[in-house]
């Protein structure tokens, strides 16, 4: 059974052939090359999981940065997520370990999200990676970037992955 925690969210992943920290010390790229929180290999594929865990913005200062949710839905953080995937992918197979598709999943850990929302964000995501089903044939590519890629939050991750089950732990 590989855990993996970030702050007070962690996923169980009882398949898990292995799952490892990424945007950690241990990346050592990390001044030139953004990182997804984890990579999971599974027998079929690999999964890149971010994390987002914002800020209960009613418990904020009135001087705090403004609020992650909105940014969020506004578009405000699909540059960010596109660079950890890509960075991440080109890491990862420069390292040779891209030998199986590649899943990205973001979790945002954040009730106030409909899924109305969350596929808007997969669907703008979808459109700045190039995700399989996306890529003309006349690129001539040999291989995948991303097989697929959505977005979520801890309801909808949990009815998408019954077996890899995600919450929110006491700090």
């Amino acid at each position: 059974m590989t855990t993996l925690r970030e702050r007070n969210i962690e996923i169980e992943i009882p398949d898990a052939l292995n799952g490892r920290k990424f945007d950690d010390r241990t990346h050592g790229l990390s001044h030139c090359m953004k990182a997804v929180d984890f990579i999971v290999e599974l027998t079929d594929r690999i999964l890149f999981i971010e994390i987002k865990n914002p800020p209960d913005t009613a418990s904020l200062p009135p001087n705090a940065k403004g609020d992650y949710v909105e940014q969020f839905l506004s578009g405000g953080e699909d540059a960010e997520f596109y660079y950890k995937c890509r960075d991440s992918f080109l890491y990862e197979w420069a390292a040779k370990r891209t030998k199986k598709p590649i899943y990205y999943l973001i979790l945002v850990a954040f009730a106030r999200l409909t899924k109305a929302d969350l596929v808007a964000r997969t669907e703008a995501l979808k459109r700045k990676l190039p995700v399989v089903d996306a890529v003309p044939e006349t690129a001539g590519w040999q291989g995948s970037f991303v097989a697929g890629c959505a977005v979520f939050n801890l309801d909808t991750w949990n009815q998408a992955f019954p077996t890899y089950s995600a919450r929110r732990i006491s700090a």
